[in-house]
C-alpha cells in the first residue's frame, strides 16, 4: 500500500512538471521577439560597446576584397579590404534554432525597405503586421541587402541595443549608421559567406 501511494505521488509530481514545461514552452512561442518591435523609433544615440563599433581590423582570409564574411558566433560582419584587413561591424544574429550558414550573393538592395514578414514568421508571431511601409519605426531599419533567394537579409534595426545578441529569426542586423555605410560600399552581386564558426 505504501509503495502504491509513493508511486502515485511520484506520478503526480512528474505530470505537474510536464504540464509546467509545456506551459512555459507555449508561452515562449507566443512571447514577442526582442528584436521585432514594429513602430518603435530607433534610439540612435545608443553607443555600442567598443568591440561592436565599426572599425578596421587585421583579418586573414583567402576571400577576395569586397567579399562579406559573417561570423555568427562572433557576432561580426567583415567586409574584406585586402592586404590582411577588413572593415568589421558588430551585428545581431539569429537566436537558437534560427542560425544558418552558407554561400549566397546580394541579389537586391533597398533604402528604408518595406517589411512583409514571411508566413513562417507570422505563424510563430501572429501579433506581427502583415505589411509595414519603410521608415524609422520599421524593424528593417534604414537599409536592407537581400541574400540570394532566401527570406534572410542584412538590414538595419530599430533596436540598436540588440547588436551583439542572438534574437532574430535568421537575419543579420546592424545599427542604421553601419548598415548605411555597408550599403554604400557593396554592390548587388557581392559574395556573402555565412559561417557558424571561425575559419581555422
Amino acid at each position: 500500500m505504501i509503495d502504491l501511494r509513493r508511486l502515485l505521488g511520484l506520478t503526480l509530481i512528474a505530470a505537474a512538471g510536464l504540464a509546467l514545461s509545456i506551459t512555459q514552452a507555449s508561452a515562449q512561442l507566443q512571447r514577442p521577439d526582442v528584436g521585432d518591435e514594429p513602430g518603435l523609433i530607433a534610439d540612435d544615440s545608443i553607443e555600442l560597446p567598443p568591440e561592436f563599433q565599426k572599425q578596421m581590423v587585421l583579418y586573414r582570409t583567402t576571400e577576395p576584397p569586397g567579399t562579406i564574411i559573417i561570423s555568427t558566433n562572433e557576432r561580426y560582419l567583415y567586409l574584406v579590404q585586402g592586404n590582411g584587413r577588413a572593415m568589421r561591424y558588430g551585428i545581431g544574429v539569429g537566436r537558437d534554432g534560427f542560425q544558418w550558414q552558407g554561400l549566397v550573393k546580394i541579389t537586391r538592395k533597398a533604402e528604408w525597405p518595406d517589411w512583409t514578414p514571411p508566413a513562417e514568421m507570422i505563424q510563430r508571431q501572429p501579433y506581427l503586421p502583415r505589411f509595414m511601409a519603410g521608415g524609422p519605426g520599421n524593424p528593417m531599419g534604414a537599409r536592407a541587402l537581400y541574400l540570394g533567394a532566401t527570406v534572410y537579409r542584412i538590414h538595419g534595426t530599430n533596436r540598436p541595443d540588440t547588436i551583439g545578441t542572438a534574437v532574430s529569426s535568421g537575419c543579420f542586423r546592424l545599427v542604421n549608421a553601419d548598415v548605411t555605410d555597408l550599403y554604400e560600399r557593396v554592390p548587388v552581386g557581392t559574395k556573402v559567406v555565412i559561417r557558424q564558426k571561425p575559419e581555422i
